[in-house]
C-alpha cells in the first residue's frame, strides 16, 4: 500500500433532471447519497429558451431533456431539502441564466443561506449557443449585455459564483477540431471579457476578481493523447491572453479553471456496450495530467445513444470516476507528463495554430461578429462534414460501427423498452395544470386584495398591465395578449408561499399586480443601460414566470434567428465518377426528369425547441451535393410552420430530425397538417434518437422512414429519401450499382 499523499479527487457531478421538480429533486437526493459531490442540473428546452410550458413550441418538449422551472415555486420544489449554501450548483442554462440564477438566489435566501457563500456555475455562453446548441432568445449584443450584467452582479454579491462558464463541449460536438475548439472559446473569453471591462460596471482593479471567476467547460475526445495536450494548451492561453491583454498579474487569478463532460458525439447506438471503454478512455484526458486536470468531471452514460438514460446508467458513470479516484495511484503522483517532448511538442503545435486562428477572428470584430457574419458556423458544419466523409470511407475507424460489426446479442439492450428511461407524456399535462394553478392563485391574491370578485375583476387586473403576464404565440414571436387564466382545482399547498417551517426571508403572497410591476421595472430597465439583475430579482420575488420573464424582454430586445452554414459549407465529398454520391445524383437528376422538374425539392426542418442541428444540418448539405435544392429554414419551428414551408416551396419529401424526445408528439401533428392540406403524398422522414418502439409507431403513423444514429452512412440516406419520392409518385424503382 503506498504511503504517498494522494491529492483531492476533482468535483464529481451527474448532469441530471427531468419530468417535473419533485421527480429531480428526489433523483438528486439519492445520487448525492451515492457520494455525487455536486450539482448538475439539466433544464428542459423551454426553461432553456424562455417559454411557459404552455406555450405552443413547448408542445411535446416538457420535462424531456431536463427538469421544468417556470417561477420560483418549481424552484422551490427542485431544492427542497438540499441545502444551498453547503452545495455546489451547476447549472447548464444560457439565454435564460440571469433568470435561473435568480430564482436560485431567492430560494436561498428563504432557506436563510449568505448569498455570499453560495458555490456554483452558471453556464451563461451564448455564443456556442448560436453555433451549436440552439437555445439562444435575444440577438449578440443584448445577449451579451445580459452575460456581462450577471458577471457585474456576482463579483460584488455572490463572489464564489462562476457567473460564465465558457463551453467549448458543444463546439467539438458540432465537429469542431482541438484547434477550433481552443480557438472559439478562447475568442468568446476575450469578448466577455472585453465586454465587461468596457461597461464602467466593475473597476479595472476588480478584473482579477472577474478573471478568477471565469470557468471553463470543455470536451474530450477518445484520443485521449491528443486531448490531454488540448487541455494544457488551453492553459497556456489562457494565462497568457488574461496577463497580456487585462493586465491581471495574480498567477492564482489566472489559473486555467475547468470542468468537463466527456464526449457524447461519439458514442454510438450500435454495440453501445463499447461507449463504456469510450467514456473511461475519454475521463483519462482530463484526469492523468496534473497541472492540466479538471476542476468538475460528469460522464455521460453508456446508452444515451439510445434514449435518456436511467438513474442506475448514471450511477454507472459515477463509480467509473470513484473507482480511478478512489482505487487507483492516480492522485499519488505530481504531473506523470512533465518534461515529455512528444507532449511538449503536440502542446506547442496546438498553441501555435490556435492563436493563429485567435488572431483572425479577432480581425473580423471578434466572436460577435464573426457570429453574425457566419464565419463560425460554416468552419463548424465543414469540419462536421469532413469528419463524418472520414467516418463513411472507413478512413476514421469507429468499433462496432464501420469496423468489427459482427456481434454477440447484447443483453444489455435486449429489451430496448427498459433499457432506457422514459418519460410518462402525461406529465406535461400536470406540469401546464401546475402553471395555470400558479397563475391563478395569484390573481385570487389580486382579487381578494383589491375586494372585487368576478372574471371582470381579473380582466380589469389584466387590462391594467397591458396583459403582459400572459403571452402567446405569434408566428416565431410571443406577443402579449390579454387572457383569463385556466381555472384548475387546486391540487394541494398553495405554490405561492413558501413550504411551512422556512427559515429566512418570508416573502410575501403574489399578487397579479404585482408581477405586472416587476415586469414593467424589467422592460424600461432594459430600455436602458441599467445592470439587469435586480430588476430580474425583483421579477422572480414577484412570482413571474419563465415565459413572462424572457417575453418581456424580447419584445425590448427582439430575437435572433443565427446563421444555418449550409449554404456556404464545401463540399466534403467530390462526386468522382463512380463514387456512390455520384450514383446518387444520378438517382436524383433521374428522378426530377421523370417528375419533369428541374431540381428535387427537399425541406429538412427542425420541429419544437430542440437546437441540436448537426445531423440536420449534414443531411442537408449532402443532399445539396446530391443535387437537390435543399430548403432549411434552422432550428425552433412549429409543425404548422414546417407544413407551411413544405407546400409554398412545393418541395417532394420532408426530413424532421429530432434529438429532444418530442418526436412522439411532433411528427405525427405534421402528417396530419400534411393530410388536412391535400398533401399527404409528400413523403415524410424522421431522424434523431428515436427508440425501435417509437419508429414503428412513427411507420404505422405514415412516416416512409426512420434513421437513428446507427445509420452513418449520410450518403445511402439521401439515396433512400430518392426512393421514397420515387414510391410516392409511383415511379419504378432505379437501382444503384453496387
Amino acid at each position: 500500500m503506498s504511503e504517498r499523499q494522494k491529492d483531492r479527487p476533482w468535483l464529481m457531478r451527474t448532469y441530471a433532471g427531468h419530468s417535473t421538480a419533485e421527480a429531480s429533486n428526489e433523483l438528486y437526493r439519492r445520487n448525492l447519497a451515492k457520494g455525487q459531490t455536486g450539482l448538475s442540473v439539466a433544464f428542459d428546452l423551454p426553461t432553456q429558451t424562455g417559454y411557459d410550458s404552455d406555450h405552443v413550441l413547448a408542445r411535446g418538449e416538457v420535462g424531456r431533456v431536463g427538469v421544468p422551472v417556470a417561477h420560483l415555486g418549481d424552484m422551490r420544489r427542485l431544492f427542497q431539502d438540499i441545502p444551498l449554501e453547503q452545495m455546489n450548483t451547476s447549472m447548464t442554462i444560457n439565454a435564460t441564466a440571469m433568470w435561473l440564477l435568480a430564482l436560485y438566489q431567492v430560494v436561498a435566501e428563504e432557506q436563510g443561506a449568505d448569498i455570499t457563500q453560495l458555490q456554483g456555475t452558471t453556464q451563461n455562453d451564448i455564443v456556442k449557443e448560436y453555433l451549436s446548441r440552439g437555445t439562444h432568445v435575444f440577438p449578440p449584443v443584448p445577449s451579451l449585455r445580459l452575460t456581462t450584467d450577471m458577471i457585474a452582479y456576482t463579483v460584488s454579491h455572490i463572489p464564489k459564483w462562476n457567473p460564465i462558464n465558457i463551453c467549448s463541449y458543444h463546439l467539438q460536438e458540432a465537429g469542431a477540431t482541438p484547434v477550433q475548439e481552443i480557438a472559439y472559446a478562447m475568442s468568446t473569453a476575450i469578448a466577455v471579457l472585453d465586454a465587461v471591462r468596457d461597461s464602467g460596471q466593475v473597476p479595472q482593479e476588480r478584473m482579477g476578481d472577474v478573471v478568477a471567476r471565469i470557468s471553463f467547460f470543455v470536451n474530450a475526445g477518445v484520443r485521449f493523447v491528443e486531448e490531454m495536450c488540448k487541455m494544457r494548451a488551453f492553459g497556456r492561453i489562457w494565462d497568457k491572453v488574461t496577463r497580456e491583454r487585462y493586465g491581471i498579474e495574480n498567477p492564482k487569478q489566472r489559473r486555467f479553471r475547468y470542468g468537463v463532460q466527456v464526449n457524447s458525439l461519439g458514442l454510438t447506438e450500435a454495440q453501445p456496450e463499447n461507449n463504456v471503454q469510450r467514456i473511461v478512455l475519454e475521463m483519462l484526458a482530463v484526469t492523468l495530467s496534473k497541472d492540466a486536470r479538471a476542476r468538475a468531471v460528469q460522464l455521460p452514460a453508456w446508452n444515451e445513444a439510445l434514449g435518456l438514460p436511467r438513474p442506475w446508467d448514471q450511477q454507472w458513470s459515477l463509480r467509473m470516476q470513484q473507482v480511478l479516484a478512489y482505487e487507483s495511484d492516480l492522485l499519488e503522483y505530481e504531473d506523470i507528463f512533465e518534461g515529455s517532448k512528444v507532449v511538449e511538442a503536440k502542446v506547442e503545435a496546438l498553441v501555435e495554430e490556435s492563436l493563429a486562428e485567435i488572431e483572425r477572428i479577432q480581425e473580423m470584430g471578434g466572436a460577435m461578429a464573426a457570429v453574425e457574419s457566419g464565419y463560425l458556423k460554416s468552419q463548424l458544419v465543414a469540419s462536421h462534414a469532413e469528419r463524418r466523409a472520414r467516418i463513411e470511407s472507413g478512413q476514421e475507424k469507429i468499433v462496432g460501427v464501420n469496423i468489427f460489426e459482427t456481434t454477440e446479442p447484447n443483453p444489455l439492450t435486449a429489451d430496448l423498452d427498459t433499457a432506457i428511461q422514459t418519460v410518462d407524456p402525461a406529465v406535461e399535462a400536470r406540469v401546464v395544470q401546475a402553471l395555470h394553478e400558479w397563475r391563478r392563485n395569484a390573481d385570487k391574491v389580486a382579487l381578494s386584495d383589491n375586494g372585487v370578485e368576478g372574471p371582470t375583476a381579473g380582466q380589469a387586473e389584466s387590462d391594467a398591465c397591458g396583459g403582459l403576464c400572459k403571452t402567446a404565440p405569434f408566428g416565431d414571436r410571443q406577443r402579449p395578449v390579454k387572457q383569463e387564466p385556466e381555472v384548475v382545482p387546486s391540487r394541494g399547498t398553495d405554490q405561492n408561499r413558501p413550504p411551512s417551517g422556512e427559515r429566512g426571508r418570508q416573502q410575501p403572497p403574489f399578487s397579479h399586480s404585482r408581477r405586472c410591476r416587476a415586469l414593467g421595472r424589467l422592460r424600461e430597465a432594459a430600455a436602458t443601460d441599467a445592470n439587469l439583475m435586480e430588476a430580474t430579482l425583483e421579477c422572480a420575488r414577484a412570482g413571474v414566470t419563465t415565459g413572462e420573464w424572457a417575453g418581456a424582454l424580447r419584445e425590448v430586445f427582439g430575437e435572433f434567428r443565427a446563421p444555418t452554414g449550409v449554404s456556404s459549407a464545401p463540399v466534403a465529398i467530390p462526386a468522382e465518377e463512380g463514387s456512390a454520391l455520384s450514383e446518387v445524383r444520378r438517382k436524383v437528376d433521374r428522378t426530377a426528369q421523370d417528375l419533369g422538374v428541374g431540381k428535387l425539392r427537399f425541406l429538412v426542418g427542425k420541429p419544437g425547441l430542440d437546437g441540436h442541428s448537426n445531423g440536420a444540418e449534414q443531411i442537408a448539405v449532402r443532399a445539396r451535393d446530391a443535387g437537390f435544392e435543399v430548403v432549411y429554414q434552422g432550428i425552433r419551428l412549429t409543425p404548422e410552420q414546417i407544413v407551411d414551408a413544405a407546400l409554398a416551396e412545393d418541395v417532394h419529401a420532408v426530413g424532421l430530425s429530432i434529438l429532444s424526445g418530442s418526436h412522439a408528439q411532433l411528427v405525427p401533428d405534421v402528417l396530419e397538417r400534411l393530410r388536412e392540406a391535400g398533401a399527404a403524398d409528400i413523403p415524410v422522414i424522421a431522424g434523431g434518437i428515436i427508440p425501435n418502439g417509437d419508429a414503428e409507431q412513427l411507420r404505422a403513423a405514415g412516416v416512409a422512414a426512420v434513421f437513428t444514429p446507427k445509420d452513418f452512412d449520410i450518403t445511402g440516406i439521401i439515396g433512400r429519401i430518392v426512393d421514397e419520392i420515387r414510391t410516392a409518385n409511383k415511379l419504378d424503382p432505379l437501382e444503384v450499382p453496387a
